[in-house]
């Protein structure tokens, strides 16, 4: 009886051991497999430029190294807000090192900064790293209020508004050239009424008062997005943009462009229709005036009316009851006393038919 118990015994003990052994074997191969792996490690995952001038272009290779046993692959390296990534190695060898280059153009910052790019790679136990680039941007030469001006303009208009440029400089600040669109005008004086001088900048310094005028004959319809170039003495910020934004608008509109009649009749309805003059001058728009319309097309009218609208105006065109069958092909020219669009045209096509009206037909039966 002792020795079939010492028997049994024997046999769980294997059995149990066979089990535990087999346990083992999965969890053996997931430590191999986490061993004969890529490892992602940055040598520096953060660079600090200190106080750069505004507008220096920060330029920084990060630098990747793979620590482990097989290739390490860089699937992306994506920028956030206000960096870019010039270039970056995708496979890196294991024990090898990489790079991953990023650049920042501090143009458009002042102050404390922090720039980022997410790193992702085929790393398990790192699949994404973050590289940071830290500045403190500083402005050696800056205008107030603003560095930019904003307008609303009808064609042929301008207006002129006004910054003051002012450094932080040491060495006396000077304007050395401006460069500007052609519909901008900049003229720039010192200045020396120290109650003119605006709060900023070094004590004692330079400051320049620019009257910048944009629009006349030059500025085209449309959005305004241009800048003015001022190239300086600073030796650390030689180069400023002010920025030129707004509109341009049309003097007035003009609804339709163009007049279909289609196939008409003189006696349809069809064969009135109206054009709509409207003054974009918000200020006074009943300082814009039509004083005439005149048809070069046989056989249609054109007459003027103003409306209830200040500044509103519409022309009748009229086809003449006895106009003769055939196509209707010209122009409908309109008078305004606007300084940029006197004479406004407005194409006309048709074809009059003979017979009475389709309304007129049907009520007969």
């Amino acid at each position: 009886m002792s020795n079939r118990i010492i028997v049994m015994t024997l046999a769980l003990a294997m059995s149990a051991g066979s089990l535990l052994a087999d346990e083992a074997k999965p969890a053996k191969a997931t430590e191999e497999k986490q061993a004969a792996a890529p490892r992602l490690t940055i040598v520096e995952p953060i660079k600090d430029f200190g106080v750069v001038p505004k507008g220096d272009k920060l330029d920084w290779s990060f630098e990747i190294k793979n620590t482990g046993t097989t290739d390490l692959q860089i699937l992306a390296a994506k920028p956030g807000c206000g960096c870019t990534v010039a270039d970056f190695d995708k496979v890196i060898k294991p024990g090898a090192t990489g790079k991953v280059t990023a650049h920042v153009d501090t143009t458009a910052f002042a102050g404390p900064i922090a720039k980022t790019v997410s790193v992702e790679t085929n790393d398990p136990s790192t699949p994404t790293a973050t590289l940071t680039l830290h500045a403190t941007v500083k402005p050696y030469v800056e205008a107030a209020p603003v560095g930019f001006v904003r307008y609303n303009l009808l064609q042929g208009d301008a207006q002129m508004q006004s910054v003051t440029l002012y450094s932080e400089e040491d060495e006396p600040f000077e304007i050395t050239k401006i460069e500007a669109p052609e519909y901008v005008k900049v003229v720039s004086s010192k200045v020396t009424d120290e109650k003119q001088r605006v709060a900023a900048g070094k004590a004692g310094q330079n400051q320049y008062k620019l009257d910048i005028t944009a629009g006349g004959p030059d500025a085209k319809i449309g959005p305004l997005a241009d800048k003015i170039h001022i190239i300086t003495n600073s030796k650390h910020q030689p180069d400023y943009f002010v920025s030129v934004t707004g509109v341009v608008r049309p003097t007035m509109r003009v609804e339709p462009t163009m007049v279909n009649f289609g196939e008409v009749a003189p006696n349809d309805t069809a064969a009135t229709r109206a054009i709509t003059l409207r003054s974009n001058n918000l200020q006074a728009p009943e300082s814009f005036n039509v004083t005439k319309a005149e048809s070069t097309v046989p056989g249609l009218t054109a007459s003027v009316k103003p409306t209830a609208n200040k500044g509103e105006y519409e022309v009748t065109l009229q086809i003449a009851k006895d106009a003769k069958p055939g196509d209707l092909k010209g122009n409908v020219k309109i008078y305004t006393n606007d300084k940029i669009n006197s004479i406004v045209t407005v194409p006309v096509n048709g074809t009059v038919k003979t017979g009475a009206p389709a309304s007129a037909a049907k009520s007969s039966k």
